[in-house]
């Protein structure tokens, strides 16, 4: 018998092209679900009600935190942070855990997370945040790079795709390749090419996931 395939969720269909001339469709689904924690969430929640998947995996590009993800490069979540889910307070940001309402945090499927250590070891793990509204100034870099000491990336739909499959008991993982630093915004040292090469690179260790 055939394995239920693999979900991966990207979020924008340019992603998702760069992936499925590289996949099997018997074994990974590909699907662009929108841009943001809401669309990831509601888009993924959408597709695994429609069928069995035996994992989720959040896959595209993100923005890598200044010395410690390179542009280019790939990186794995340990765990995905929704970063901003919270509120604002006179002493500094307040997560949601400390208001009581639950979890920001959500982590990667062990075995999901060690089969993509070994499919790619050259990938750097580390916690990779979800924002609504992405790092574009240095004072924002600081503040979350010191708040989440494990980030390697950014990106904006990985706790979405988190919060679908883990209602769904689905396992989940994430996998972005970095095409700009974190910091103050500047399309110029955007690099398109290179991450979306390394997310070809990557793409085929999604066929052999447990």
């Amino acid at each position: 018998m055939t394995p239920h395939p693999v979900l991966a969720v990207t979020a924008v269909p340019a992603e998702a092209d760069a992936l499925r001339p590289i996949l099997d469709p018997e074994l990974v689904v590909v699907e662009a679900v929108g841009v943001g924690p809401a669309a990831a969430a509601a888009g993924t929640a959408r597709l695994l009600a429609k069928r069995d998947y035996r994992a989720v995996v959040s896959v595209g590009i993100a923005g890598g935190f200044p010395g410690r993800a390179d542009v280019g490069g790939t990186v794995l979540a340990a765990r995905a942070v929704a970063a901003d889910l919270g509120a604002e307070s006179p002493g500094g940001f307040l997560p949601i855990e400390e208001l009581g309402f639950g979890s920001s945090v959500l982590e990667a499927d062990p075995a999901l997370l060690k089969a993509l250590q070994t499919a790619l070891p050259h990938a750097l793990t580390g916690d990779i945040l979800t924002l609504s509204t992405v790092t574009g100034t240095a004072e924002t870099t600081v503040r979350l790079t010191t708040r989440f000491p494990q980030a390697v990336a950014e990106a904006m739909e990985g706790y979405g795709v988190a919060i679908a499959a883990a209602d769904a008991a689905v396992p989940f993982a994430e996998i972005r390749s970095i095409s700009n630093p974190v910091g103050p915004r500047d399309r110029a040292a955007w690099r398109l090419p290179e991450a979306f090469a390394a997310l070809r690179a990557a793409a085929p260790a999604l066929q052999s996931l447990p």
